[in-house]
């Protein structure tokens, strides 16, 4: 680990304690500051507009590529290690299921694909709070990942937080910038924006304190996580990129954030 990141997860540790939900909510909480300043970028839509298109196609493949390898060098190894292939992949393939099932009861907006849900709840819900939605089905995985991974080891928990943070920033647009088309609000598309950064904390800290709670579920949280956030990028994120003509620069960006996560979690390994 480099001194740097060394320090951080000192300083990480002391200020948590030894209490893992406590260092899972302050690492979370650079999810939420990352998120929330990429929604400021919806202030460029409305003074100039700009290919901002390419910015969140970009970031969502970035976003993918991070999230595959959190799935599985931060996450499904980790599980292996203290528990056996049988709970590890049932975990995993729940994980996937109940974020289907979120993803089918719950409507909400995508960007280009537009509505996805029961069809009596169309006129019903404002555009808005259907983005808000969707954004926080793609963060809750996240979160738990952050949750999951910092009850294993703080360095886990700090790999996966700065990586899902960072990736974060586009996804903070990604969220602002259909609420200010959907609302002109200025202050509601960042209000949203923060909310679904925010989401992640709880579900991190929700998640360790549940382990905390029975550390026998530890192993079946982080399979849980990766199988949530696999689920996420192979139905949303990664055919979401793909859809504005920008495939070859959101493949760039997914295998930067690839590298990026891959190169993250060996330093800090």
């Amino acid at each position: 680990m480099s001194p740097v990141l060394e320090a951080i997860a000192g300083l990480i540790g002391g200020l948590a304690g030894g209490n893992p939900i406590k260092a899972a909510f302050l690492l979370s909480l650079y999810a939420f500051a990352m998120t929330s300043l990429g929604g400021f970028l919806v202030l460029a839509a409305r003074t100039h507009g700009g290919r901002l298109d390419v910015l969140l196609d970009v970031g969502m493949g970035f976003s993918s590529g991070i999230m595959i390898v959190a799935s599985f060098t931060s996450l499904l190894l980790p599980a292996l290690e203290i528990s056996g292939p049988g709970i590890v992949i049932t975990s995993f393939i729940v994980g996937a299921i109940a974020v289907y099932i979120i993803n089918e009861i719950l409507p909400h907006e995508h960007l280009i694909k537009g509505y996805e849900g029961p069809p009596s709840f169309r006129r019903k819900v404002k555009a808005a709070w259907l983005v808000a939605t969707a954004i926080i089905i793609h963060n809750l995985p996240e979160g738990m990942s952050i949750g999951a991974a910092a009850s294993y080891a703080i360095s886990e928990g700090l790999a996966v937080a700065l990586a899902i943070g960072t990736q974060d920033f586009p996804e903070g647009l990604a969220v602002s910038l259909p609420v200010f088309a959907a609302s002109g609000s200025l202050y509601l598309a960042l209000l949203v924006a923060m909310l679904s950064g925010f989401s992640e904390v709880v579900a991190a800290t929700i998640v360790a304190a549940l382990i905390g709670y029975s550390p026998g579920l530890l192993a079946s949280a982080l399979a849980f996580a990766a199988g949530a956030m696999v689920f996420v990028v192979s139905y949303e994120a990664l055919p979401e990129s793909h859809r504005s003509g920008n495939e070859k620069l959101a493949t760039v960006g997914f295998f930067a954030g690839f590298i990026i996560m891959l190169y993250l979690d060996t330093v800090l390994g």
